[in-house]
């Protein structure tokens, strides 16, 4: 049945209004199945300065969305074929930045509660008021507007906050190459002196990350064991050089002397931000797991789990390396002495852990660091 009875109109002719004035007028989908309707509509949203189109139901106002630009659809709900809730779902499935009037009779109030909920942005109830209509499509039109300006203020916000991690991406990037060279410096200044110490320092590196890795160390904390593991005889460049490059066994006064290298180490590294928690497995990589070692005497879990892996592959190292007082142990018998340590100048846990190891993992390691 028509309703066209029912419109309210103030004039015969609509009142004249300055339109509202806009860079780019938004166009206007006009939706119902009652031409006078239509017709009314047209003139109300053509003298706010609107562009605008018609369809004479759900169906066709799909049509059309898909194949022209609309920002704002004027529907009825009530209409044959797709109705205005069924067109609504889809301008919110398919069209979020379409802003959608409903337009209901007074009696259907339940119709416009859905509406809303649906993603109306308002609507409007039969019979209608010209002058109510002009200001929600007003309103519908603002409020697009801002929505829309948001969507391009929180892109440009992604954007920047994209820029500006890959900037400081690429910043920690040039950090970590610079740490590298200030570790390759530290260890090269020791190496000046002590030629054996670069390839040791990477090979006991290599080794201590292997267990730490078997063991389950989180890779939070794997950064300052290999800082650590390299750094662990920096201290040794405060040492004499008549002591450190002494071809024969060390008296017990050169002993004294060489046993401070923990602590000088410790004291050069651990005020550099970025070495500051290898500074601690540097002053205890000596200590013995029965308390007996330097420079603190530390016991069992007293000492950092870190440095009790260092201890144990330091001593391999040492072991299965030629020294100019001798010669270099075989794998079975660095293996036994381990193994004969365990709980005294070793962790038993990391000592399982190292015979664990198969013996080729040890000389394919040991073959990369040249």
């Amino acid at each position: 049945m028509s309703e066209t009875q029912d419109i309210h109109l103030v004039s015969a002719k609509l009142p004249e209004m300055a339109p509202v004035v806009r860079s780019k007028p938004e166009r206007v989908l006009i939706v119902d199945d009652e031409p006078i309707i239509r017709d009314i509509l047209s003139e109300v949203v053509s003298s706010e300065g609107y562009s605008w189109g018609i369809a004479s139901n759900g169906q066709e106002a799909i049509d059309r969305l898909l194949s022209s630009d609309y920002q704002i659809v004027l529907t009825d709900v009530r209409m044959p074929s797709v109705d205005g809730l069924q067109l609504l779902k889809h301008v919110t499935a398919n069209h979020p930045a379409v802003a959608v009037i409903m337009i209901t009779a007074l009696s259907d109030a339940r119709s416009a509660v859905e509406a809303m909920s649906i993603g109306a942005y308002d609507y409007v109830t039969k019979p209608f008021n010209i002058f109510e209509l002009r200001s929600k499509i007003g309103r519908a039109a603002e409020r697009r507007k801002l929505i829309l300006e948001n969507r391009e203020y929180q892109k440009f916000l992604e954007e920047r906050v994209d820029q500006q991690t890959a900037d400081i991406k690429e910043a920690l990037e040039r950090i970590e190459i610079a740490y590298s060279h200030t570790l390759e410096a530290l260890i090269s200044a020791l190496d000046a002196r002590e030629h054996e110490t670069l390839r040791h320092s990477k090979r006991v590196s290599e080794y201590t990350l292997l267990i730490a890795r078997t063991l389950g160390i989180p890779r939070t904390e794997v950064v300052d064991i290999a800082r650590g593991s390299l750094l662990h005889d920096i201290g040794k460049i405060g040492i004499s050089d008549n002591i450190l490059l002494k071809p024969a066994k060390l008296t017990e006064g050169e002993w004294t002397e060489i046993r401070k290298h923990p602590e000088i180490g410790y004291s050069i590294i651990h005020k550099i931000d970025f070495l500051a928690g290898a500074a601690e497995m540097v002053l205890q990589h000596h200590e013995r797991f029965d308390g007996t070692g330097y420079p603190r005497k530390f016991k069992g879990d007293q000492i950092l789990l870190p440095a009790r892996i260092f201890a144990l592959v330091d001593t391999f190292d040492a072991m299965t390396s030629d020294r100019p007082y001798r010669k270099a142990l075989t794998y079975q018998d660095a293996r036994n002495e381990i193994s004969r340590c365990g709980g005294a100048q070793f962790d038993p846990e990391i000592v399982k852990c190292f015979l664990d190891i198969p013996e080729q993992v040890w000389i394919d390691i040991k073959a990369q660091v040249k």
